[in-house]
């Protein structure tokens, strides 16, 4: 178990883990370096490397279209949908993991809107604000027919404390590289437009911290010169 205080001090822990040569491996045999039950706040968009942000720009109009194929990921343009989606997806590009779709369908009980009201209406102190990313019929869902998206974010739960709007988002899995600056960019996406429409409701707040919590967080072998 890892609790930190932030990004910098992930990237430590890697290093130290890379120069020490404390490896794991994953299904298909590649080497990676992991840490089991990491926290700390997330106060970066990357932990190494650079983002891409226009991929990010892109990934993130998907999950408002709440589109779930990955082929509406670049509607306009002649370029195919990243290689780890490609694995993701089954034989007609269909995934479960866009996350506008987990978090703003009528299909899963528009769960952005409940938030808003739990805060808004309910009780803004309230400890229930959770937007659930995960369901337990994941697992046949995860590989039909020819999937392989067991959806990696669990849970995001909000908070209003001392004038400011906070998240704690709660990951099963989460690759360093491109899996964390991506989310990253999601979660502080969701985290703002939670905080203006919050404001719009009447209820004026800072932005708060995004606290990250993950059960397994790894770099994978073809990125260990970035640890470097």
């Amino acid at each position: 178990m890892y609790t930190v205080n932030n990004t910098t001090d992930v990237a430590e822990i890697f290093k130290n883990h890379l120069k020490y040569k404390h490896f794991a491996k994953d299904k298909t045999g590649v080497k990676t370096i992991e840490v089991i039950g990491a926290s700390f706040v997330a106060d970066k968009p990357a932990i190494f490397g650079t983002p891409n942000e226009e991929y990010i720009k892109a990934e993130i109009d998907w999950y408002q279209s709440k589109s779930t194929n990955i082929t509406d990921i670049y509607p306009d343009e002649d370029k195919e949908p990243p290689q780890a989606w490609q694995y993701t997806a089954n034989i007609h590009g269909e995934i479960n993991s866009n996350y506008g779709h987990l978090i703003f369908s009528k299909k899963y009980h528009k769960q952005y809107q409940q938030v808003l009201r739990e805060l808004c209406e309910v009780n803004p102190d309230s400890r229930r604000a959770s937007m659930i990313y995960q369901r337990p019929n994941i697992w046949r869902e995860y590989k039909e027919n020819g999937k392989n998206d067991f959806i990696c974010t669990n849970a995001v739960t909000y908070y209003i404390r001392n004038g400011y709007l906070h998240a704690v988002v709660q990951m099963r899995s989460n690759d360093v590289i491109f899996g964390y600056r991506n989310d990253y960019a999601w979660q502080r996406y969701v985290q703002e437009k939670l905080q203006q429409d919050l404001y719009y409701e009447g209820i004026k707040l800072d932005l708060g911290y995004i606290y990250w919590q993950v059960q397994n967080l790894h770099v994978y072998e073809r990125h260990f010169d970035l640890v470097k």
